[in-house]
């Protein structure tokens, strides 16, 4: 199993140099107890209630390997403090990887506190995917109602044929717009529909037909 370790201490003084050395150390050892391969070794001098630290974005994209199981730290003050601990515990716990602590001498045991806060931000985030689903089918919905066909920009819809679609159906999107739907409500349908489009985007090429039109 490949483990990820991570140190940090909060100054750039020359005496904390000591303690990342030592936090390392530790965490080697701890590491060999557990049979895990350490796939890198992160260190950083940084004020841990900050977000934009080099170390901590290098562990976010490292752990998106599937084949790193656990991240290693001294204690978890040590991956941040405050609010930034908290979203960074979150972006860790979620891609299904384990925090190993000396503190704990093993697995991170989170606070009653802590696990509540997470708790919660997880159910946030699970209501907002499905407010999102919930606008993209009430978009396409109300778009079919006004007499969008999506089956004419794909052609080619033979046995052994996949689908091609215009990168950005203009003449749907002012159709649209002239019957009442909102910009967030034509991307959301767009989206569903398979155009890979923002709501400024939306917003920016009806704004452009519309000043093209008028010259």
């Amino acid at each position: 199993m490949k483990a990820i370790i991570y140190c940090r201490v909060s100054t750039t003084k020359e005496t904390q140099e000591t303690s990342l050395a030592r936090q390392e150390e530790e965490l080697l050892r701890l590491a060999e107890d557990y049979g895990f391969e350490v796939m890198s070794i992160i260190k950083e001098q940084a004020s841990g209630y900050d977000l934009e630290r080099d170390g901590i974005l290098e562990l976010l994209e490292l752990i998106k390997d599937k084949s790193v199981s656990a991240v290693l730290i001294q204690d978890e003050t040590r991956l941040g403090r405050g609010n930034a601990k908290v979203a960074i515990l979150h972006c860790i716990l979620k891609e299904n990887v384990k925090l190993y602590s000396i503190s704990h001498s093993g697995e991170l045991q989170l606070s009653e506190s802590d696990s509540m806060v997470l708790q919660i931000v997880s159910m946030v985030e699970e209501y907002q995917r499905k407010i999102h689903n919930i606008k993209i089918k009430r978009g396409m919905k109300r778009a079919v109602e006004h007499g969008y066909k999506p089956q004419r920009n794909l052609k080619n819809q033979g046995e052994h044929s996949g689908r091609e679609r215009k990168d950005m159906p203009i003449a749907e999107i002012v159709r649209l717009r002239n019957n009442g739907l909102t910009f967030a409500e034509i991307a959301a349908t767009l989206k569903g529909f398979g155009y890979n489009v923002s709501k400024a985007t939306v917003n920016r090429r009806y704004l452009e037909y519309i000043e093209t039109d008028e010259e």
